[in-house]
């Protein structure tokens, strides 16, 4: 048996934490799809799973859906999906429009029962709710089979850290019922649990398209074959992610060190991809103030989306003697006050240092 595992496409997405780049991040995770397809033909798979939150809700444009369907009917293979606790399975869902009807190929599966697939019977796990605390895989009966038994749900992994406690998933869920392989969905990043014996029978395979900042290891599908009943899986995480989405973190010591973080910027290679934020911490000496101008013009105009963060950067202290040099009364005050909030452990220190450090590029650049 060889199929492929996916999972949270998300399609429909707002992606309004990256402003004008949200058109091409939401343009990418259909692409994604189309990527799925080629890979599915590729590869000879003889079907797809699709673990829940193809879409990010049920309130999606409706040519939305109509695109998903063809992309997936022209597969060319059985397409199995499952609901997921974005796109939950209630009246009126995304599940009751007609494009899935109209490929023979596509399986929407929102009743718990077993469903005969090519070389084995799969238990689907739907999702009605957005959040629930029920185990979504409870369920599936245990026993043997002379046919390769696999799951399909989507849900919490319990134990996974920061994770909610909806829709809890046991970590032993594959092991207990006894399937081949259990295809999870929810989690944006691929990992896999192996059982008692250190073979994995359970796996997230993460979204094919990274959708923010943090998402460890996304932007796969899984490619899985499994040999016959009670072999264990060969899981292979194929790229299908063309974003990249990365964080920095630069501390500038001393003087000429921003001159050096914006050289290593400029040579960051495909940036017409790339999703970047950029966080400077240490301290800013006068010589770096047009270098930091630099680094937002070049942040600006080259990456398909950057955000610098530079509230923790502060003057440098040798140059503390700028206060002083300010105009006496409101201003050199201002100036004093901000010092002192922004070496504090007040919740707004990070403003006052912020408002400091503009307060002293103004003062560099209007001294005789």
């Amino acid at each position: 048996m060889k199929f492929l595992h996916t999972a949270d496409w998300q399609i429909g997405m707002k992606a309004d934490h990256v402003g004008a780049a949200a058109d091409k991040v939401r343009e990418q995770r259909l692409e994604a799809v189309r990527r799925l397809v080629n890979i599915a033909k590729e590869n000879a798979v003889e079907f797809v799973l699709v673990a829940g939150d193809l879409f990010e809700d049920n309130g999606v444009d409706r040519t939305m859906i109509l695109k998903t369907a063809d992309l997936l009917g022209s597969c060319g293979r059985p397409v199995f999906l499952i609901p997921g606790n974005h796109d939950p399975l209630v009246p009126g869902s995304v599940w009751s429009h007609f494009a899935w009807a109209s490929w023979p190929n596509l399986h929407v599966l929102g009743e718990e029962k077993a469903e005969e697939i090519p070389g084995g019977v799969l238990y689907p796990c739907p999702i009605r709710d957005k959040y629930s605390t029920e185990d979504p895989t409870a369920w599936i009966p245990a026993g043997s089979s002379d046919a390769i038994r696999l799951g399909i749900a989507h849900g919490n992994v319990e134990g996974l850290l920061k994770a909610d406690p909806d829709h809890p998933i046991p970590r032993n869920a594959a092991e207990r019922t006894k399937l081949d392989y259990l295809a999870l969905g929810h989690w944006h990043s691929t990992a896999t649990y192996p059982d008692s014996a250190g073979v994995a029978h359970m796996a997230y395979c993460g979204t094919p398209e990274t959708s923010s900042f943090g998402e460890r290891d996304s932007g796969n599908i899984l490619l899985v074959e499994i040999d016959s009943p009670g072999a264990s899986p060969r899981i292979q995480a194929i790229r299908t992610g063309e974003l990249r989405w990365e964080t920095q973190t630069c501390e500038i010591r001393a003087g000429g060190d921003l001159g050096s973080i914006r050289s290593k910027i400029e040579a960051i290679q495909d940036p017409i991809n790339l999703l970047l934020e950029l966080e400077l911490t240490g301290v800013l000496h006068t010589a770096d103030i047009q270098d930091l101008k630099k680094l937002e013009d070049i942040l600006t105009s080259r990456f398909l989306y950057s955000r610098m963060e530079s509230t923790k950067l502060r003057p440098a202290p040798e140059d503390n003697s700028w206060i002083d040099n300010l105009p006496a009364g409101v201003i050199r005050e201002a100036a004093g006050r901000l010092q002192q909030i922004a070496s504090s452990e007040r919740e707004d220190a990070s403003i006052a240092a912020r408002a400091l450090l503009e307060l002293y590029v103004i003062a560099k650049e209007v001294a005789p």
